[in-house]
């Protein structure tokens, strides 16, 4: 089962960015997918996390801004960020979790490199 990120990259202060990605390989279903980031000197931190159901939690500080979305069919996470400030810039990192066989796993991704300028 891989993780593949996608979207990131260099944006002004008030730009928008949308991240997607996707959970492909062997039979997987997620259950919950979400994304976290890590600034430089600064532990990871949950971003914004859906679940199968759709229900939606963001962190404060981007609630409002961001939007996390998920395709089931596609096994596919997005999250739509709006009106970006330089301290979202990090390495946002796509995650996931769910039963595969007898097996539940919690998954991460590569990270992206999401900058934003001032």
């Amino acid at each position: 089962v891989q993780l593949q990120a996608s979207g990131g990259g260099l944006v002004q202060a008030g730009g928008s960015l949308r991240l997607s990605c996707v959970v492909s390989g062997d039979i997987f279903s997620p259950n919950d997918m979400g994304w976290s980031r890590q600034a430089p000197g600064k532990e990871r931190e949950l971003v914004a996390e859906v679940s199968s159901g759709g229900s939606t939690k963001y962190a404060d500080s981007v609630k409002g801004r961001f939007a996390i979305s998920r395709d089931n069919a596609k096994n596919t996470v997005y999250l739509q960020m709006n009106n970006l400030k330089p301290e979202d810039t990090a390495v946002y990192y796509c995650n996931a979790d769910g039963d595969l066989g007898s097996d539940y796993l919690f998954l991460t991704g590569r990270g992206t490199q999401v900058t934003v300028s001032s």
